[in-house]
């Protein structure tokens, strides 16, 4: 509980003292607390740069990295970057300005492969190039979010109970505000963008399966943490709904 009120606090602390509404503003503001998320990490040896897990996130995030610049229409050049922490949550999470954390328990307890690594990431790379962030329900709690991150997420990682905060889910830090029609946008935008990097769409629906059986349906734990997100058998039926489209960007690859 003292987690989360210190979460909470923080969040209105950075509310009430954060002005900033731009998008130069709020990925430079983004960077800076990244910048603690990272050094945390690794001072708390979380950091993991080596393992396969590592390697393989890594590999997908480089080969979607092109992609994701191509389709950036916010007028300001984004630093992509991606670190990985070493711990069993199941999270991924993207700050404005395309800084993103993936968690090895993603990877590791759902088995993803590398498609279904790329739908994950395509989703968190579509909230940064749709600058969900700055969108007014979003904004003042964004930049809260964000100055909170540095203390709870690793905090989470390396074992503290944090009651849940981070246990299930994607997004479960950074895109928590965002409603339901701007999760049903990024899976949309991510499945097409994850198709152009060259990643098989047809995995898309099946992370959600995966997700439903790793915490136990569209229901419970997952929709009482997470009341802004669709539910994950209303997204396996929409990804299926764009896949032609999206068989139509993959194909053209070939």
């Amino acid at each position: 509980m003292k987690s989360l009120k210190k979460f909470g606090l923080a969040i209105m602390l950075a509310t009430g003292l954060v002005a900033c509404t731009t998008t130069q503003d709020i990925n430079q503001e983004a960077a800076l607390s990244y910048r603690q998320v990272q050094q945390e990490a690794k001072s708390k040896g979380v950091l993991d740069t080596t393992s396969a897990t590592s390697k393989r996130i890594h590999a997908v995030f480089n080969k979607m990295r092109p992609y994701a610049e191509k389709e950036n229409k916010t007028g300001v050049p984004f630093n992509w970057e991606i670190s990985v922490v070493r711990s069993d949550e199941l999270n991924a999470w993207a700050m404005p300005g395309g800084k993103m954390m993936f968690y090895t328990g993603l990877v590791e307890k759902l088995k993803l492969t590398d498609d279904e690594i790329a739908t994950v990431m395509g989703h968190e790379m579509a909230h940064a190039l749709e600058e969900h962030g700055k969108s007014d329900r979003t904004v003042s709690t964004i930049t809260g979010i964000i100055g909170a991150v540095a203390d709870v997420a690793v905090t989470a990682s390396t074992g503290v109970n944090t009651e849940g905060l981070l246990s299930t889910g994607v997004d479960l830090i950074a895109n928590k505000p965002f409603s339901r029609s701007q999760e049903t946008e990024a899976d949309e935008i991510g499945l097409f963008l994850m198709a152009k990097s060259g990643y098989n769409p047809k995995a898309a629906p099946n992370v959600w399966v995966k997700m439903s059986q790793a915490t136990g349906g569209s229901g419970g734990l997952l929709e009482s943490l997470i009341s802004t997100h669709p539910v994950n058998a209303d997204r396996q039926e929409n990804l299926q709904r764009l896949m032609p489209k999206a068989m139509e960007y993959y194909n053209a690859r070939k």
